[in-house]
Formats: structure tokens, C-alpha cells, sequence
């Protein structure tokens, strides 16, 4: 009789080895050359290193590089969420990154983000990588935090938010890679402008696009920025419904989405003090709120300034959204359906031709999109965007409503509490507030589009 590890399929597995230039990769391993796979960036890595050279942190910055690429090379099976990685990395000092505190708190970072099993190697580089000219950048004496900024909404109204209270005393780190024209000037000789390195493919495409990994990415980088810096916080400006939603409610058999969840993050701050021995903690001054709380706070206490409504949100690429060859958000996507959510809660309003699905209260999907869409473009995941986009929205809504639902609550109120040094029942108590505050928020935006919009024969909790 087989066994239950007999009768289970075995799990995709990818050997992946990041190897200087010249170097040979493991036999059965797949190569991730540095300078190929991964490039650097010398002005980005200039705004890091402005005042040392930190051999240390850019061997986190290659780690997070590695865990992107072997994230996103390897598919997802059909019917299964779990792959096993090996990943062996070339370092400047292993036996540091390969004490048991370092390694441990590593790989229980990346495989509770990930829901994948992870195992890192680390050996001694052949060559030291090349320090950037260092050069005096524009950092506050005082600073005490830094904040991820992309030209989301919710970055834009927190750091406004935040800058109010704390000026000169909090920095912001820039996520992406590629400025506009317009911020070029902006930012001027700034530190962290820009991601210092850019991911590519090896011989194929990138295959798998659930890409958990951006958010060790992006805490990589946020807590290298602090350490650099010497800031005592990272600021993360996610809302309620964006870092903690994703979590309640996972997309059919997906795994818990943990990317800006506290629970995560936490786990990063034991990695981030054992690898570099500093503590820079985490803190999420909206995470109570919703994402239309926290435009309507930004609008009031900013001296109504309207730059919110030149963010950006969609998740699509623009070759899939452009109208008149002109690129806008889709509008239909999960990212898309909050934004527009929050802007009508907040009693705000933004022109149409922001998007491409323009009109939501149009009675078919086809209908709502801009007149000069090319039809041809319509695709069969655009309507599974639209339709997961609104399913998530809506379940996020009715978790209040369901028996079902208690224990999960429970036990996200009991972890959360645990994570942020809240009791039991505060953690629930808020929680249970922001969850009520989503459910008002969606039952009116739902109204206002009308029984006849397209939208309503997906949304089961307003029915």
C-alpha cells in the first residue's frame, strides 16, 4: 500500500545559482548572473551607499534579487500552491550570512510570504563587488523614519499625512525603478530615488505572475534604506483593506496573500537585526483605516490638494490599457475597483478618462469601456480581472455577516494582537470596525451604480 508522500505529487522544484560574471553554475542549476539576470544600477546604488559602503547590504539586495528571479521562473502548478527552491548566493562574508539566526529568520520570512519551501546557500564571492562613488547627499541630521512611496494613492496621502507631523524627520524611499520627467527634477540629489536593480529573464520569459516575492522586495529595500540612514521606522502607508484584506480573503485555492500584512513584516524585523544588527520596526498608521478614510484625512489636512488624482493604481501593462495609444488605468482591476471605491466614499470625484472601463454603471462589460477601445482587445481575462476585482471587494464585505467567517476573524484578531501589542479584544474591536466601514463604503458604491450595472450580478453580498 503507498504511502500518503507516495500518493502526493511531488513539488516543483528549480535549483537557482547567482554567479558572478565568469563564473559557471552548479551542475542541474539554473544561472541568474549578476550583471545579466541582474543588473545594478550605479545611480541608484549611488543614492543608497551615499555615505558608506555596506558590503552586507548589497548582499541582501542580491538575496531579494535571487528570490524575485526564481519566483517568478518558476510556474505554479495547476492544482498545487507549494514550490521548493535552493538558492545559492555569492556573498561577501558567508560565515555572516550563514549563521543560524541569519539563515533561520530568512527563510522564515521569504517561505511564510511566499507559502513556497526555501533553502539558501551562501559562499564566498571571487571578487569584491565595486563600491559606488560615494558622494553628500541631501539626509536630515534628525531623521528618525522612512516611508516606501510609489505613485500609488495611498502612498501619496500618507506621506502628505505623515510629512505634516514629522517634516525633515522622515524620508521617503522611492519604489521603481524608472522616474518620470517631471519627478527627475524633483527629486534632485536625493537619497533611495530609485530600486537599485532591475530583474530579467533568463533564456525564456518570466512564466509565473503571482510574484508574492515583491513584497520581500520591497521590505528588503525599505529596511536597507533605515539601516543606511540610521532611522528607527519604516512607515508602511497601506490602509486596512489593502494590507490585511488581501489575507481574509485568499482567491480560490491561493495561499493567504501576506505582502503588507504586519504578520510578515514582523518576521522581517528579526531578519533585519540579525543579518545587519539593527532594529528598525515597522508601523502601519492607517492600517485601522480604510483607503477612503485616508484619502478624506489627506484632503482635509493638506490644504485640499487635489495631486492624489495624478496616482496611479492599476496593476495592468499598458500595451492591455491604452486608449488612442494613450495609457490609462483599466479601471475593473481588484487595485482599480478600491481606488474607485475610496474616491466615491471619500465624496471625491475624478475624470472617466482616467480609465479605460470608464463607465461601471453601463449594463454590460463591453458597454462601460471608452468609446474609441479597440474591441479586438477585449480579452477573457480582462472579464476574470473585472470579475476577481469584485469578488474580492465584495467578500471583504460580507465576512461580518457569515458564522462561517468567526473563527478566521478570530484567530486574524488574535495574531494581530500578538504581532502590533494589542489585546484580544482591541485587536477585534478594530477589526470589527474597519470591516463594518468597508461593508458601508461598498453597499454605497454598489447603490450608486444602479441594479442595472454590470457589475451587480457579481456582487452577491449586495444583492
Amino acid at each position: 500500500m503507498k504511502t500518503t508522500d507516495e500518493i502526493a505529487p511531488a513539488m516543483p522544484h528549480l535549483t537557482v545559482h547567482v554567479c558572478e560574471q565568469g563564473t559557471r553554475p552548479r551542475k542541474g542549476a539554473l544561472a541568474c548572473q549578476i550583471e545579466r539576470e541582474v543588473e545594478f544600477s550605479t545611480e541608484s546604488l549611488e543614492s543608497y551607499f551615499f555615505a558608506k559602503w555596506e558590503p552586507v547590504a548589497y548582499d541582501a539586495l542580491l538575496v531579494a534579487a535571487a528570490v524575485e528571479f526564481a519566483d517568478r521562473t518558476r510556474r505554479r502548478p495547476s492544482f498545487t500552491w507549494r514550490r521548493e527552491f535552493d538558492v545559492l548566493v555569492p556573498v561577501h562574508n558567508p560565515d555572516r550570512w550563514n549563521d543560524t539566526k541569519v539563515k533561520k529568520s530568512l527563510t522564515d520570512a521569504v517561505s511564510f510570504l511566499t507559502g513556497d519551501v526555501w533553502r539558501f546557500e551562501f559562499r564566498k564571492r571571487k571578487k569584491d563587488a565595486d563600491a559606488p562613488q560615494q558622494s553628500k547627499l541631501n539626509l536630515p541630521s534628525n531623521l528618525e523614519a522612512v516611508l516606501p512611496f510609489s505613485n500609488g494613492l495611498d502612498s501619496k496621502a500618507v506621506a502628505g499625512l505623515m510629512m505634516r507631523s514629522m517634516g525633515d524627520r522622515l524620508v521617503r524611499i522611492r519604489l521603481g525603478s524608472r522616474l518620470r520627467s517631471k519627478e527627475v527634477l524633483a527629486v534632485g540629489r536625493e537619497p533611495f530615488t530609485s530600486v537599485p536593480y532591475q530583474v530579467k529573464p533568463g533564456g525564456r520569459p518570466f512564466v509565473e505572475s503571482s510574484a508574492r516575492s515583491r513584497g520581500f522586495k520591497f521590505a528588503v529595500i525599505s529596511g536597507l534604506a533605515a539601516f543606511l540612514s540610521g532611522a528607527g521606522q519604516i512607515i508602511l502607508p497601506e490602509s486596512g483593506q489593502g494590507s490585511i484584506g488581501p489575507a481574509l480573503v485568499p482567491v480560490g485555492q491561493a495561499y493567504e496573500d501576506f505582502r503588507g500584512h504586519p504578520l510578515f513584516t514582523a518576521r522581517m524585523e528579526v531578519f533585519f537585526a540579525a543579518i545587519l544588527n539593527h532594529r528598525a520596526q515597522f508601523a502601519f498608521p492607517r492600517l485601522w483605516s480604510t483607503k477612503a478614510e485616508t484619502l478624506k484625512a489627506y484632503t482635509d489636512e493638506c490644504d485640499g490638494d487635489d495631486s492624489w488624482a495624478d496616482t496611479w493604481s492599476c496593476w495592468q501593462q499598458s500595451r492591455q490599457v491604452s486608449v488612442d495609444h494613450k495609457k490609462r488605468q483599466c479601471g475593473i482591476c481588484a487595485a482599480c475597483m478600491l481606488r474607485r471605491l475610496s474616491v466615491h466614499a471619500a465624496g471625491l470625484q475624478e475624470s472617466k478618462e482616467h480609465f479605460v472601463w470608464e463607465d461601471l454603471s453601463a449594463n454590460s462589460f463591453e458597454a462601460g469601456t471608452a468609446a474609441d477601445f479597440p474591441r479586438n482587445k477585449f480579452t477573457r481575462s480582462q472579464r476574470e480581472y473585472a470579475i476577481a476585482g469584485v469578488l474580492h471587494l465584495d467578500h471583504l464585505a460580507a465576512l461580518l455577516d457569515s458564522a462561517a467567517n468567526a473563527g478566521r476573524l478570530k484567530l486574524s484578531a488574535v495574531q494581530l494582537g500578538r504581532t502590533l501589542h494589542l489585546g484580544e479584544a482591541e485587536a477585534s474591536a478594530k477589526l470589527h470596525r474597519l470591516l463594518q466601514q468597508h461593508k458601508y463604503e461598498w453597499t454605497n458604491f454598489m447603490g450608486s451604480l444602479g441594479r442595472d450595472s454590470f457589475l451587480a450580478d457579481w456582487a452577491l453580498s449586495v444583492q
